[in-house]
């Protein structure tokens, strides 16, 4: 029986031995090189050699860069992988402003947290979340000069959070 058992052993590690010669030889023609990690050059070659895409009809201007790369790209190998160009970004006519940016912020209290954000002097809750313990009871999201949210507990008393602008950020104001 002990040789029986010591044959099927010393069979499993040939055949597994085996397995992994043949697929260490065969496994790059199977899998391809796709495990290889390429070389900043190489990733520079590649990015060098993509054609972009005819950009669509547009009323904006072009968007020229206004830097060059430092480092020129170095040889690569003839199977560079593809790489898709990046969108073009959207610029502003010139003469023509954009809206500044919303001011978000965090507020926290004990009934729970909210984001803010101002435009303005007008505020809207972007989203509020309760504490443990509690549950939101109303929102009145905004926009408006004053939002408020209420964070009503498991027991014992609300707690109302209303949010103004001030300075074109969002505050707590008192109740």
């Amino acid at each position: 029986m002990k040789r029986l058992v010591l044959a099927w052993v010393v069979t499993a590690v040939a055949a597994t031995g085996a397995a992994v010669a043949v697929l260490g030889l065969l496994g790059s023609a199977l899998t391809g090189s796709s495990g290889r990690v390429l070389s900043q050059g190489e990733i520079r070659a590649a990015l060098s050699s993509v054609t972009p895409r005819p950009a669509a009809p547009s009323t904006t201007p072009p968007v020229t860069p206004s830097a060059t790369p430092s480092t020129a790209p170095s040889t690569a190998p003839s199977t560079a992988p593809s790489i898709p160009p990046s969108a073009t970004p959207s610029v502003t006519p010139p003469g023509a402003s954009s809206p500044p940016a919303p001011r978000e912020e965090l507020i926290r209290t004990r009934g729970g947290t909210v984001v803010a954000a101002c435009q303005g002097d007008q505020v809207t809750l972007r989203s509020w979340s309760p504490a443990q313990g509690y549950s939101v009871d109303g929102v009145e999201p905004g926009p408006r000069h004053e939002a408020t949210v209420e964070f009503e507990p498991d027991e014992g008393e609300d707690v109302e959070v209303t949010i103004g602008c001030s300075g074109g950020r969002p505050v707590m104001l008192p109740r």
